[in-house]
Order: C-alpha cells, then structure tokens, then sequence
C-alpha cells in the first residue's frame, strides 16, 4: 500500500513509477479471465505415458490390497492409450485444443529453475516468475516476493477479481496472504463469505469435521468444490487452485491412491472447463493453465520423493486451453520452457508485462496468438 506524497512532485514521481510497472500489453486473443490449477507432485511420466504398471502392483497399494481394478481402469498396450485412461480431458480436450509441454519421450522438455525440486520454491517460481534461493524450505513463512496475482490484483481493472484456493496450508505464506489482499482459502480454513450460502456452509462444516489424514493438508475434494462455488459466486478474473492429494500419496508409496488421486484431478479439470462454458463471465474467453509444482523420481524407490539429490524431479509439464492459446497439441522437439515462464504468461493473457514489474521473472510462453 502506497501512502499519498504531501508533495505535488512526489506524486508525480509515484504516479510516473506506476505506469511503467504497468506497461500494458495487448490482450491476448479473447482471455478476459486465466485460471491457474496445479496438482502437487504429478509425474510427467504419468502424463505422458500412463500408469507405470512396474509400480502397480499391491505392495504399492495400501500395502496388500488387490490393483486387479486398477490395471483394468488404467493399463493399456501403448503410452497413448494408457494416458488417456488416466487423463482423459487432458489428452481428449487440452492435447487437442490446446498445448502441452514436458513430454521428454518426444523432446519437450519443461522444468522448473530453482535448484530445491519442492513444494514452496517451485511454487513461488510459478507465482513470481523466478526462483528465489533464499526460499529453500516448506516453512509457512511470508513470501518477501510479490506474486503475479497479488500485482494483477494492484492494477484497476481486476482490483477485488482475485482469489486463490489450496489444500495445502502454506499458500497463506507462499500468497503473503497478510499483504496480498484477496482471498487466500486454504486447507481445512473454513471460507468465510458475507452473505454466506447453504453450499459454502456445507463445505465448511465438511473440512472441519473430515478425518486428517495430513494435518496441514486438507483432502482435494472440498478444496475444488470451495473454489468452484466462489468461483459461480463471486466470478474472479484471475483464480489459483492447487490439489495436493497426489503429492501425499506418493510419499507414502501408495502408487495406487496416487493413480486414482490425479485421475481425479482430471475429473476435476472437466467439471472446472464445463463450469467455465455455461457462464457468461467466463465462456470462449478465459484461459486454463495446468501444471505441477515438481516432478519425482523414476526408479522403482526414488519416484515416491524429490528433491535435490533427484535431479530429474526437476521435469514436470505445463498444459494450456483456452482462446489465448494456438491449438498446437502435443509439443515436440522444442526448446525447452520453464516453470518461471508461467507468471508473465498469465500476465500477458490478461494484456500486463509481468517483466516490467520483475525483469527477473522468465518470458511469457510463446502460445503462437
């Protein structure tokens, strides 16, 4: 927050300041509105080839329970059947409507630049633009940099359309939810609205009184219902949902959960888009961006964790939709893009230079528009 000069050359300065941090940019396409999703922890190998079935197997599952289900609901003779089982939106709607990036197999190689592959840089790269070495743990501490969302939020034209969802409870710190100045819902944090309705209430009362697997991570159903509801309320331009399930099961070594979870987010995404086409605020003119926060491993061990001693949690994928997007389908033999590319791409949609404000964050992705 600004406090106003009691001088007139004071304010000149300020206000000349302010443009340039602005530097408007064309609009791209018909975006009027960008949602962002992210699911925590996804794999690109599950994005692009499928489920692993090395990996499926009932040790990976709870231990000792039966995957015949699994293996039907998911395995299939090539890497593009098996993908699109597990993603169907993804390879039916945004592979043939959009872009992706990240699939190495075909020479699409998208990463993240900070040198930690976890939760809260990688995050923080996404929504500043640039990695921030001094961000090396997942401690909910304020971030010290300003998101894209929190800047977006600034300019007049989306002040008060800004709004963002987690399972995760260290969104409060990696948002600066204290300074950002929109809604930042987070794990079991009830939302809080005024006036209230029965479906929010629901929801409330559901993540206060819904077993705690994680104690600082909320399962992803409320998560994505919450922001679904505001989203029909209150209409945001610029929205941020992350879904954190996969990245838990994982870790535990529940290859089976972990397969079932970002199937659901798929699901998720299907119901988000059809959502986004029924309203006026939102239909033929917002775009979609999905991607992770971080990849894992590929061993039979090392695919439940990331990190710095696994370089190749570095990989992860990017998948655009929307009017602000050249349908280009499935990247091959590419340069390579980053996760800090993601800010100023959402800027751009939006018709802002991200780069203006933070020359550190990387160039908006090249969607052919």
């Amino acid at each position: 927050m600004f406090l106003l000069s009691r001088t007139i050359v004071l304010c000149s300065l300020v206000a000349a300041t302010a443009l340039s941090c602005i530097s408007a940019v064309p609009q791209t396409a018909n975006t009027r509105n960008v949602i962002l999703v992210m699911s925590d922890g996804v794999r690109w190998q599950e994005v692009f080839r499928g489920a692993d079935e090395t990996l499926l197997t009932p040790k990976n599952y709870w231990d000792s329970r039966p995957v015949e289900t699994l293996k039907k609901d998911f395995l299939a003779s090539t890497p593009e059947a098996r993908r699109a089982q597990l993603f169907p939106f993804l390879w039916g709607t945004v592979a043939t409507r959009g872009r992706l990036y990240g699939d190495l197999d075909e020479g699409s190689d998208a990463h993240v630049t900070n040198p930690y592959n976890f939760s809260y840089p990688g995050y923080s790269e996404t929504l500043t633009g640039h990695a921030d070495v001094n961000i090396n743990s997942n401690d909910n501490k304020p971030n010290p940099n300003i998101t894209v969302f929190e800047w977006l939020n600034q300019q007049p034209s989306l002040h008060g359309k800004a709004a963002a969802f987690g399972a995760w409870e260290v969104f409060t710190g990696i948002f600066n939810a204290a300074r950002c100045g929109f809604p930042v819902n987070v794990s079991y944090d009830p939302l809080v609205l005024t006036p209230s309705t029965s479906a929010i209430d629901l929801l409330n009362d559901q993540k206060a009184n819904a077993p705690r697997v994680w104690p600082d991570e909320a399962f992803d159903a409320p998560i994505f219902s919450t922001a679904l509801e505001y989203l029909k309320l209150k209409q945001p331009r610029v929205m941020f949902l992350s879904l954190g399930e996969t990245d838990d099961w994982a870790h535990g070594g529940n290859y089976g959960e972990y397969l079932l979870s970002a199937h659901r987010v798929d699901a998720d995404l299907a119901k988000l888009w059809s959502t986004l086409q029924s309203l006026p605020q939102y239909r033929d003119n917002t775009t979609l961006i999905f991607l992770t926060d971080h990849g894992r491993g590929s061993s039979a061990e090392s695919w439940k964790n990331h990190g710095q001693k696994i370089p190749e949690s570095k990989n992860i994928f990017i998948g655009l939709l929307g009017p602000g997007v050249q349908p280009a389908g499935l990247e091959k033999n590419t340069a390579p893009v980053t996760q800090s590319q993601v800010a100023a791409t959402i800027a751009k949609l939006l018709g802002f230079d991200w780069n203006a404000r933070e020359p550190l964050a990387g160039k908006p992705l090249d969607l052919g528009r």
